[in-house]
């Protein structure tokens, strides 16, 4: 299966790029002009992408998107708005035009009701903002909200749902698996969950 991931040369994108290659997938990375692929395994296939300014063939042949981009820390609100909400958008919209069957988005922990308090309210919000207009798109859709990211190798243990303690940490690895089982697996579809690790 053909799976697009935006945000593939970050630390979450690379370990997912390489998972999905491990599970017999085709990972297609989309990167920018200017992106470091050096993380990338040199036989998965790169396409040319901008979140900002995409164009209209970026998720053409592939089955499912994954959405693990992200402004980063320290990005101002504006381009926090236009990588994390408005660009989250444009993807979704293309996944619609041409024919995406699956759409994934690695969310955050309180973006499903933001606290206008947090430090991270307006990321929050704009991940509120993504995670709704997928909702309401005319594709499948799954959405994992983690707890806080680390770098720290998977415990292969994860609790997922309602009792999630907020204040716990999420190994990107962990991450990274759940986001390829959202892609492959019928019971995701619709499902929006909250995660850890589990040590």
């Amino acid at each position: 299966m053909q799976i697009l991931i935006a945000g593939s040369t970050g630390k979450t994108g690379q370990i997912l790029v390489s998972e999905l290659q491990k599970r017999g997938h085709q990972p297609v990375a989309m990167v920018r002009e200017s992106s470091d692929t050096s993380g990338l395994p040199e036989q998965v296939e790169q396409r040319q992408g901008d979140l900002t300014a995409l164009t209209d063939d970026v998720v053409d042949s592939c089955e499912v998107v994954i959405f693990a981009a992200g402004a980063g820390g320290g990005s101002s609100p504006e381009m926090t708005d236009k990588i994390d909400r408005e660009g989250a958008k444009s993807l979704i919209d293309l996944s619609v035009e041409r024919g995406v069957r699956r759409f994934v988005m690695l969310s955050s922990i309180g973006a499903g009701d933001p606290d206008p308090e947090s430090e991270l309210a307006h990321y929050l919000k704009a991940k509120h903002a993504a995670d709704e207009y997928l909702k309401a798109a005319p594709l499948e859709y799954a959405i994992l909200r983690p707890v806080a990211l680390t770098d720290d190798d998977g415990t292969g243990y994860v609790q997922l749902g309602d009792q999630v303690d907020p204040s716990g940490k999420a190994s990107r690895q962990d991450v990274a698996k759940l986001l390829a089982d959202a892609a492959e697996a019928p019971e995701w579809v619709g499902k929006v969950l909250t995660m850890e690790s589990v040590l």
